[in-house]
């Protein structure tokens, strides 16, 4: 959790500033495009670290194992982050108030949506606050398991609006293109938008339907995530790992 909370924080600007600075001068250099790629794909290896070790925490949960599924979660994470970041980028050079209004809204729902779920991984209330804070940040850039519960309906509606908010993001980027773009080179952002985003959707569909751990028991078959787990404080199931 907490490598998960460090790389967020500190890879996700680093991203988004990355891909500003490729965008905004045109020239598609093979070393940004390399750092790009590896910043992305650390920033999606520290979310299947989470849920690798948050598997290995609860003991009612099947263990995340073999390349196949970790891979398969990888590329749903990785798609679909990219995607998003390239849309998050391209509202920054439409309107720096109204990305910065975006995010900020993203991430109050998030904090709500931690608050709702009454997370408890710190001991003191205080530092619980905070975590949930932080779960918000995250939640901007991804959806995650803070809790090991069912989050079926919650990932649905996440990844539903967040398709809506891309679809918006390029609908008026083409009703009012921008002069630091050419016609061409906005066509091929979009193309890399749209078939990221509609690949790490369907990493998903394949991941949740038929790699899931909880797969291999049959009377949870039809579950997301699995079933409610015990109460007791996050911190101490890492730490007893």
């Amino acid at each position: 959790m907490l490598r998960l909370l460090e790389t967020y924080l500190e890879g996700c600007p680093q991203l988004l500033l990355q891909l500003y600075i490729l965008l905004e001068y045109g020239q598609v250099n093979i070393t940004q495009c390399v750092a790009i790629a590896v910043s992305c794909s650390a920033i999606s290896l520290s979310t299947v670290d989470y849920q690798i070790a948050l598997r290995k925490s609860l003991p009612d949960k099947n263990l995340l194992k073999g390349w196949c599924p970790r891979s398969i979660y990888l590329s749903y994470k990785w798609f679909t982050l990219s995607s998003w970041m390239l849309s998050i980028v391209l509202l920054f050079f439409l309107n720096v108030n109204i990305a910065l209004m975006l995010l900020s809204l993203i991430w109050f729902s998030g904090i709500v949506w931690a608050f709702v779920m009454q997370t408890q991984f710190c001991t003191s209330i205080s530092m619980e606050y905070l975590y949930r804070i932080v779960v918000g940040f995250i939640l901007i850039f991804t959806f995650f398991n803070i809790k090991g519960e069912n989050t079926k309906y919650p990932m649905s509606c996440y990844y539903a609006v967040r398709a809506l908010i891309i679809l918006g993001i390029l609908t008026v980027f083409w009703f009012y293109p921008l002069s630091i773009f050419n016609s061409d080179y906005f066509i091929l952002i979009t193309i890399i938008i749209v078939l990221t985003f509609f690949l790490g959707i369907i990493f998903l569909i394949v991941y949740y339907g038929a790699l899931h751990p909880n797969k291999r028991e049959e009377a949870r078959s039809d579950e997301l995530d699995g079933k409610p787990v015990q109460r007791d404080c996050r911190v101490k199931f890492f730490l007893m790992e």
